[in-house]
């Protein structure tokens, strides 16, 4: 029997199929998870503990430049963070969490297709044509965004979060809950941050925001992004340079791509 179109699908039919769509999803974020779970050593020891080692990319890096530059803000990390779990299910309980946050990051552009399938009836022929693109181009940000946030952002936060005193007489112990809490954050907010180009790309397609809204309030942003990147990194300028740099790029995409999407509609509206 042949599939109904968008068209000829009632509400409940609409429903139906979103429901199968979700069940995908849903099916491949916990395939994933289980197999990140299996995989715990490489999942734990390799990537999440490892930026808190003075020997993980990052810092290593950064030492040499110290060096190099003659700038000892630079080093960071130069000590392993110590971890501690204090309740009895605790390992378990990050294990969980781990796998989980593992599995939608790694199924993240099965997911997205599966929300594209649902919406695409609904698009244009030549909107259904760029489906492969699109997916591609959301999965390629997020993965970006992710390396980012792993690469840069988590190792500058490690070092700062983990030093922190607000008196000498207060000591750092932190709990593996809370380390593995804010290096998920990080990994799956600079995921999401990365996508700034598409979101603006939709809100744009949708009248909501246009290239005039993005350029008056452009100062405002440029603000807010050097205010986050001066939390996180250590008192030097290059290091504020090198977690701001990407996302101000990001933010010019972004007016770029109104611009774009602007002329084409004014293209089509001249076509009419």
């Amino acid at each position: 029997m042949a599939k109904k179109s968008s068209d000829d699908m009632d509400f409940w039919e609409h429903l139906e199929d979103l429901r199968w769509h979700i069940i995908r999803a849903i099916v491949a974020v916990m395939g994933a998870s289980v197999v990140a779970f299996i995989a715990k050593d490489f999942i734990f020891d390799i990537i999440l503990l490892a930026p808190r080692e003075p020997e993980f990319f990052t810092n290593k890096w950064l030492s040499d430049l110290s060096v190099s530059l003659d700038m000892p803000a630079l080093q960071i990390n130069k000590t392993a963070l110590d971890l501690q779990s204090i309740q009895l299910s605790g390992q378990l309980g990050v294990h969980i969490t781990v796998s989980l946050v593992a599995g939608i990051i790694f199924s993240f552009p099965y997911v997205f297709y599966q929300l594209w399938s649902f919406v695409s009836p609904a698009l244009h022929k030549k909107e259904k044509r760029s489906a492969r693109i699109a997916v591609a181009t959301v999965s390629l940000l997020f993965f970006i965004g992710v390396l980012f946030g792993y690469f840069i952002i988590a190792p500058l936060a490690v070092d700062f979060l983990g030093t922190y005193r607000v008196s000498s007489a207060v000591e750092n112990t932190i709990n593996i809950k809370s380390y593995v809490g804010s290096m998920t954050s990080i990994l799956l907010s600079s995921g999401i941050v990365f996508e700034l180009p598409v979101l603006i790309y939709f809100l744009v397609k949708v009248g909501i925001v246009n290239a005039r809204f993005l350029r008056k309030y452009r100062k405002h942003a440029v603000v807010l992004i050097m205010a986050l990147s001066a939390i996180l990194t250590p008192p030097d300028p290059f290091s504020l340079v090198l977690v701001c740099l990407p996302l101000l790029l990001l933010y010019e995409l972004s007016i770029y791509i109104a611009v774009y999407v602007e002329k084409r509609r004014t293209k089509a509206l001249v076509k009419k």
